[in-house]
């Protein structure tokens, strides 16, 4: 199984960025172990602060990988752009979160790409990650 770990805007500074809520890993650290623990998935990792960089990777990969993690960040939220390309791909995407979005300001309890994505995960930390890939290999492709 080939799954595709998206990040968007800031998530490259988990483990130093608001720790109370993000935690002190960072996902350099965190995927490596996520790879360890499901040897059998072929994972690919990308990270942009910039929407477009996104939606072309989502584009990239949205035919060939047979699953696609999107943790979008602050573009949840906003990008109507992302919603539309995640409608445009084949491959099934899970929206996840490291906070619980719906108990947080009122501006993030709403996704504009979840009505897009095969299921939402939010409020475990970075183990969301671990729970998509399991979702994953429950519902195969």
């Amino acid at each position: 199984m080939k799954i595709v770990v998206i990040n968007g805007p800031n998530l490259n500074l988990l483990g130093t960025r608001e720790r109370s809520i993000y935690g002190d890993t960072s996902f350099e650290s965190y995927y490596r172990k996520l790879c360890n623990q499901f040897e059998s998935v072929e994972f690919s990792y990308f990270q942009s602060n910039h929407e477009g960089d996104l939606i072309d990777k989502i584009h990239e990969t949205g035919f060939s990988a047979d699953g696609i993690i999107l943790n979008a960040g602050a573009y949840t939220h906003t990008s109507i752009a992302l919603h539309d390309a995640i409608a445009a791909i084949t491959t099934p995407v899970i929206e996840v979160h490291i906070s619980n979005i719906h108990s947080r300001e009122s501006f993030r309890q709403h996704s504009a790409i979840a009505p897009k994505c095969k299921g939402s995960i939010a409020g475990f930390g970075l183990d969301s990650y671990r729970l998509a890939v399991e979702a994953f290999l429950l519902i195969g492709k």
